[in-house]
């Protein structure tokens, strides 16, 4: 077996290394026209119309995900695109969310407030848009938001009062945000505040989904940070070889993820990955082989792990407890890279979905082969549910049904769900990448970082 493994392995990395042309059939297609819409679903259905929330998860009430709010916006431009919705009504429901964030109110209160010098709270209540409980005023979090924005802007362009709002909404959103002032140890932007204790001890180091961040804070009209910080931030890269992979590691894929949704990192470069002879897409794909090759080896002996069965990343589980001598987790980061191992036998779909832009060949079989073989127990109204295991046979307060044969998750996640559509999207037909190209503020901040070749020469 170990023989059959090491053969698998050998043909799995040199065939990630030829970087193979995919070419979507009839059948690829009709499945993801399939999962794109009923995955739009979430972000359509869920939304408090009057002020553009989106819930943090569903159908378990929840509070809203400023972060779910960004890959909303940008799923509704996918929704025109593929027909789901009218112009008219994506911009109308654009329009009454930035209006919402526009002039929400901001002050360093502790209460009442929706956010502070421009940035916003990790979740907000869905009626009234203020700060829920103590969660931290959130820089990565106001990030993905703000991909969301600019792609309204962007993608908004006609001259009508409602589109012209738009973008006038999405450029006072932008340029209000002040990048210098959560500087609390520079170079670096600090990874949140509190108004009850200040800003957070822990600052965007290391390779991970803080990459949008740097490039909106270097591409800010307003309150840019210096240009310094960037190569501070690839100095705390780690580049190992992991499962036969050569590449900037982070273990949970959304690391991975995230910052492409919106980026098109396709042949441009900055310092770091010249050095290295590959751009920051093929990092990633690089990541998305070694995650599934990680699984595929199954050290821990996990049930149902396999070439199509596989991914770990950011997600729910059944329960923080130990059974059987095995630790189990509720919402945990999951991965598998050369800083860490977190695996307790949960799979999250968006690990392959959020990766099909970069290995389509090996994603998009894994998407089916779960839909195909867990059924409704894993695939429902809004497409996958975020995740499920296998092993897990026991009690559980989120399980979609019985736990007999293993844990499957009873809810959707906001910004799982977002990756799944948008990159998908990507993989077929590069419009939110091509959409961004547009956008001066990504220009002007990846330009800032050093960023050149490819679509920006």
């Amino acid at each position: 077996m170990k023989t059959f493994f090491l053969f698998f392995l050998t043909i799995s990395i040199a065939f990630a290394q030829s970087k193979p042309t995919y070419r979507f059939t009839a059948a690829d297609n009709a499945f993801l026209d399939s999962l794109q819409r009923d995955t739009f679903r979430y972000f359509w259905d869920t939304t408090n119309p009057e002020n553009g929330l989106i819930p943090d998860r569903a159908p378990t009430n929840s509070f809203a995900s400023i972060a779910a709010v960004g890959f909303g916006l940008t799923s509704y431009l996918v929704g025109v695109e593929r027909g789901y919705i009218t112009r008219t009504q994506a911009a109308d429901r654009t329009l009454r969310t930035l209006r919402f964030f526009a002039k929400a109110p901001q002050s360093d209160k502790a209460t009442g407030v929706t956010g502070y010098k421009g940035f916003f709270y990790h979740f907000l209540d869905m009626k009234t848009g203020e700060r829920f409980k103590q969660v931290e005023l959130s820089t990565i979090d106001t990030a993905l938001l703000l991909g969301g924005i600019l792609s309204s802007q962007t993608y908004f362009d006609k001259n009508t009062p409602v589109e012209t709002e738009i973008r006038q909404l999405a450029e006072q959103i932008y340029a209000r945000v002040d990048w210098t002032w959560i500087q609390a140890r520079r170079p670096f932007v600090s990874m949140g505040w509190h108004p009850e204790k200040g800003f957070i001890p822990a600052d965007w180091k290391g390779y991970n989904e803080g990459m949008l961040l740097y490039i909106l804070a270097l591409g800010s009209p307003t309150h840019p940070v210096g240009e310094d910080v960037w190569t501070a931030w690839t100095k705390s890269y780690d580049w190992a070889n992991f499962q036969g992979q050569q590449h900037v590691n982070f273990d949970p894929l959304f690391g991975h993820q995230y910052s492409h949704v919106w980026i098109d990192f396709r042949s441009i470069k900055d310092n770091y990955m010249q050095t290295k002879g590959i751009d920051y897409f093929e990092n990633s794909r690089r990541a998305t082989y070694a995650n599934r090759a990680y699984c595929v080896e199954n050290p821990a002996k996990w049930q149902d792990y396999s070439p199509t069965i596989w991914g770990l990343t950011a997600c729910d589980g059944p329960k923080d407890t130990t059974a059987a001598s095995r630790n189990f987790f509720s919402y945990r980061a999951r991965g598998a890279a050369i800083q860490q191992i977190v695996d307790d036998g949960t799979i999250a779909p968006t690990a392959a979905g959020g990766s099909i832009a970069f290995a389509p060949e090996i994603c998009l079989p894994a998407l089916k082969a779960m839909k195909s073989k867990y059924g409704s127990k894993l695939y429902g109204q809004y497409g996958f549910r975020d995740a499920f295991n296998p092993t897990y046979r026991y009690a559980s307060a989120y399980a979609n049904g019985s736990t007999a044969n293993g844990w499957f998750d009873i809810d959707y996640l906001g910004i799982d769900q977002g990756p799944i559509l948008l990159m998908a999207e990507n993989a077929r037909t590069s419009f939110v990448w091509n959409l961004m190209k547009r956008n001066p503020h990504i220009q002007r901040g990846l330009k800032r970082a050093g960023f050149t070749g490819g679509w920006l020469k």
